[in-house]
């Protein structure tokens, strides 16, 4: 009776073990709320550089379907160049422009925050979200089309890096340069968004 005891509590644990790696699997392979940031390159000499893309994880936020309102902020420093063309030292090298003192200074302002004033319903599963973003020590309204819920919802904007008092990065004399212009890419899961403190 005892071997069978312990043959049946051997049996549980490998069960247990089994589940929590699957757990551990289905946590991993979680969709992520996150903005996917666009920076094109210009200048006369920019056919020898390459386009940015850099992914910016929703550090928190809310949706309130009731309120119409939405908060979302996000960490500077986890922002990440994910430029697909180029190498790793490359992409090393531009992330450290991106978070240092000439472009988002993310020691300075380790946070960027979007706070809507209005959401509007304008079709079914379409809405126009206003609000005010927080980038780099200023603030600027500005308003976005947003689609989906209440689940997922998916936008896309543009703003200017001036705006928020960005020089858009410029090597060799202006030969090869950013553009001022970033689009933005929204993917938001609201059921799997972190909450924060709120504001």
């Amino acid at each position: 009776m005892s071997g069978f005891n312990a043959c049946w509590k051997l049996f549980l644990a490998g069960l247990l073990v089994v589940s929590q790696t699957a757990n551990s699997a289905q946590n991993t392979n979680a969709p992520h709320s996150s903005i996917t940031i666009h920076a094109y390159k210009s200048g006369m000499f920019s056919g020898f550089a390459h386009n940015h893309t850099i992914t910016a994880p929703i550090a928190h936020g809310t949706i309130d379907t009731k309120k119409m309102a939405v908060e979302i902020s996000v960490a500077t420093k986890e922002m990440k160049v994910v430029d697909p063309e180029a190498s790793a030292s490359t992409r090393a090298e531009i992330q450290a422009d991106m978070l240092g003192p000439k472009v988002l200074d993310a020691g300075q302002y380790p946070e960027i925050h979007f706070q809507s004033s209005r959401v509007e319903q304008t079709a079914p599963a379409h809405y126009r979200v206003t609000g005010a973003l927080g980038l780099h020590g200023k603030t600027k309204e500005l308003s976005f089309e947003v689609t989906g819920g209440p689940d997922r919802y998916q936008g896309k904007l543009k703003l200017n890096q001036t705006d928020f008092g960005i020089k858009p990065i410029s090597i060799g004399g202006g030969t090869v340069k950013v553009k001022d212009q970033l689009d933005l890419d929204l993917d938001i899961y609201a059921a799997e968004l972190p909450h924060g403190n709120g504001r």
